[in-house]
């Protein structure tokens, strides 16, 4: 078993690089074809990575559709979805039961800081609550001791801020969606001097490959490069 899970970063942005409208609330620019490349990338994943703030806005987490995918993870004896995997920094996070999220088919854990998970007990509806390192290599290295090997990171922007300042995205999955929307949101919400230089570098990533969807969106897949 790997030290430590393969992340995959995915996301649906606008040509200016934007994760949402200026007004904000849930980004939905995505679609029919940035859905099924989801969808295959949810099917590769053990676990997947939402801040809690993402699933304020959203209420609930992706899941896989796709007969075919479906039956893919059967025939590995893999579960249907892979497990939802809440980050919060809170000691007390409070999400409504009610939500469609808690009726979903995934078992859901939740990530919170060390002092947090001393403090407070796993909130009702979460299988179970695991306590965060200092850093994000610290804390995927437990997942990785749980059995998780590949995880997808879907957002929002501070968790995946959060992780690109630590060098722990191994993948990029971008849908580029046709369409220009200006504002604030970008899916790198810090300038330059935030990002390790290394991953900043222009040797950074490897082309791994792009994919026309329809609508003109189009999927671009890169690979971290491991440094030398």
């Amino acid at each position: 078993m790997p030290l430590q899970p393969t992340v995959r970063l995915v996301l649906a942005v606008s040509l200016d690089g934007r994760l949402a409208f200026p007004g904000g609330g849930p980004a939905q620019l995505g679609g029919a074809g940035d859905r099924q490349v989801l969808e295959q990338a949810l099917a590769w994943a053990d676990g997947c990575l939402m801040g809690a703030g993402t699933l304020r806005a959203h209420h609930c987490t992706c899941l896989i559709h796709d007969p075919g995918l479906l039956e893919a993870r059967a025939r590995e004896h893999r579960p249907p979805q892979p497990t939802a995997l809440v980050v919060s920094r809170s000691a007390t996070p409070t999400f409504p039961v009610k939500w469609p999220f808690f009726q979903q088919p995934v078992e859901r854990w939740l990530l919170h800081g060390a002092e947090a998970a001393a403090r407070a007990a796993t909130p009702a509806g979460f299988s179970q609550g695991l306590a965060m390192g200092a850093t994000w290599q610290e804390t995927l290295a437990h997942l990785a001791a749980q059995g998780m090997q590949r995880l997808v990171l879907l957002g929002g922007a501070s968790l995946v801020a959060s992780c690109l300042r630590d060098d722990a995205v191994d993948e990029l999955q971008l849908t580029l969606t046709p369409r220009v929307v200006g504002g604030a949101h970008s899916w790198v919400p810090f300038d330059a001097a935030g990002l390790p230089p290394a991953l900043a570098s222009s040797d950074a990533w490897s082309l791994q490959g792009t994919e026309r969807l329809q609508d003109d969106e189009l999927v671009v897949r890169y690979r971290r490069r491991v440094s030398p």
